[in-house]
């Protein structure tokens, strides 16, 4: 059987990439083309894979299922905002394949029936000393951790007491722990939140992975109230 060609085609582009002839395996979950030479696919013709374990990854850094908040100072300075598409559909694969298809948090799949997905999340380290936010490690989370670690938003959302229900059920708190632990958050939160941090991703560029530059720090809040407003959420 001729080996297939495979793509890296990020998520917002999966229709176009059908209408030209892509092909998805449902068990690599993954799109590929069902024959060499079809131009239209070209443009995601896949990348070298990125490595199981990025130089200088701590895949220690952060276990387990907590409240992790994103200083307001450094929103739009995530992954996902500073690499390319294809990159992030790269990394996301690689996260999702070396945690064997489940939840780094609580274990649990992927279920479409349930919406619950499986998504990749940062772990940061803040050095106060010399103002730096710098990527530790990529961590798997389903759409519920995920949630639960971004509590802030589940709260505009108006999840929170679905995230709440979710942290005690995993972590097994009791409710004035958990409690007490979400209103730790939001105070280191906004401790965090009145500096301006200086980004290191040193983790993806060893691994090649192409960065760009995030918005400005003056420009990171209103950036993200636009986009709040513009979901809906604000």
């Amino acid at each position: 059987m001729t080996e297939r060609a495979w793509l890296d085609v990020p998520f917002a582009e999966k229709n176009e990439a059908k209408a030209q002839g892509a092909r998805w395996d449902p068990n690599a979950k993954r799109w590929y083309s069902p024959r060499a030479g079809i131009a239209g696919l070209e443009r995601w013709a896949a990348l070298p894979d990125v490595p199981d374990l990025l130089p200088g990854e701590d895949r220690s850094c952060g276990s387990g299922l907590f409240v992790d908040l994103v200083p307001s100072s450094c929103w739009f300075t995530n992954v996902r905002s500073c690499v390319s598409p294809r990159d992030w559909e790269r990394l996301r694969r690689m996260i999702t394949r070396r945690a064997g298809n489940r939840c780094e948090a609580c274990g649990a799949g992927e279920d479409r029936t349930a919406r619950r997905w499986l998504e990749a999340h940062e772990r940061w380290t803040f050095e106060e000393r010399n103002r730096t936010q710098t990527l530790r490690r990529l961590i798997c989370l389903c759409t519920s951790c995920h949630t639960v670690t971004h509590f802030g938003l589940a709260t505009i959302k108006g999840t929170a007491a679905e995230a709440f229900s979710h942290l005690r059920n995993v972590t097994g708190m009791s409710e004035q722990d958990a409690h007490t632990h979400v209103r730790s958050a939001f105070a280191l939160w906004e401790r965090r939140s009145a500096v301006t941090w200086t980004l290191n991703l040193d983790i993806l560029t060893k691994a090649g992975v192409t960065i760009s530059s995030p918005p400005q720090a003056a420009a990171r809040v209103s950036v993200a109230e636009r986009t709040l407003r513009a979901d809906g959420y604000h």
